[in-house]
């Protein structure tokens, strides 16, 4: 189950905990989509447990688009940086 949080402080912090299951990509898709464009949108996954493959793609992607990914874990930053290479 993915837990999603929403703040704003000049940036747009979404903060993610749980696991991220592909149903939930299309949903992190419609909720990011209702920011403005001029909105730069910060994923907090310090407290995201799970992420397989259609996860990490994702996240890749969201950094591609210019997201930022703070408080990433390890094992998901390495995996981004390996399907970057």
């Amino acid at each position: 189950m993915l837990r999603i949080q929403r703040a704003a402080n000049g940036n747009v912090v979404f903060s993610l905990s749980g696991r991220i299951e592909p149903q939930d990509i299309d949903e992190l898709r419609r909720l990011f989509g209702l920011e403005p464009s001029a909105v730069h949108i910060v994923l907090n996954l310090k407290e995201l447990v799970l992420v397989d493959g259609d996860g990490v793609q994702f996240l890749a992607g969201c950094e591609a688009g210019g997201m930022t990914l703070e408080n990433c874990p390890a094992y998901v930053r390495k995996w981004i940086d390996q399907q970057k290479g």
